[in-house]
């Protein structure tokens, strides 16, 4: 790896430059370094570049403990993509975030309902939140589907109804949003939901983890 020494002139702070794809890999090697040898030893190969991948994007090792895996999660939702499954998210945020290079090569769509003007009427009409009726629109059109949640615990709770009534059976449920209010509470209902699921417990997540975490397994990468 060939790195450039830069001397910003106006503070005197020097930076060390090289190209996009070995900075990339020069901080994954920092994170496996500060995960520590015997938490490698320990990690399930296949979740590890799911991990450094959301550690990558946050800089919060706090993921190291609160990352939760169902069983075979990550190479059910590698199958998935592999077979041309969409991923729906609950945000335009996390959709954009998600590499469409990447989702293309699979042959996958990543879609977001969220700004539907038929989302729009109907959250209006029933009082609820637009990323529950974003779930009964997915339900209706892709119950074969990735469902992605960084932002909106309402997703995750309506989730949990229309899978309980088998309206909506998703390959995988990928749960992490961010915040106060329900958050903790909607991510341990979809523990108990009986899908392949990747969760933040606890008030931490956000669009951009869940985007990482897309992004993860899209890439198959090792670490």
């Amino acid at each position: 790896m060939e790195w450039t020494e830069t001397l910003c002139r106006e503070t005197g702070i020097r930076f060390l430059t090289t190209r996009p794809s070995e900075i990339e890999a020069a901080s994954f090697a920092i994170i496996k370094e500060e995960l520590g040898e015997e938490f490698l030893k320990t990690c399930p190969k296949d979740q590890l570049p799911v991990l450094c991948r959301v550690i990558h994007t946050t800089a919060d090792f706090s993921y190291k403990e609160s990352l939760y895996f169902s069983e075979d999660a990550v190479s059910k939702g590698r199958e998935a993509l592999a077979s041309g499954i969409p991923i729906i998210t609950d945000t335009t945020m996390a959709a954009s975030g998600i590499n469409k290079t990447a989702a293309a090569d699979h042959g996958v769509q990543v879609r977001c309902f969220i700004g539907d003007e038929d989302v729009k009427e109907a959250a209006r009409e029933s009082g609820i939140t637009r990323s529950a009726v974003s779930v009964d629109k997915a339900a209706r059109l892709y119950p074969d589907c990735i469902y992605a949640v960084g932002n909106a615990p309402t997703a995750l709770m309506r989730l949990y109804e229309k899978i309980r009534t088998g309206e909506i059976r998703p390959r995988l449920v990928v749960g992490v949003p961010v915040g106060f209010v329900n958050v903790v509470e909607a991510k341990e209902l979809i523990l108990s939901a009986g899908v392949p699921c990747i969760v933040a417990r606890g008030r931490k997540g956000g669009s951009n983890v869940a985007a990482a975490i897309c992004n993860a397994l899209l890439y198959d990468r090792k670490v």
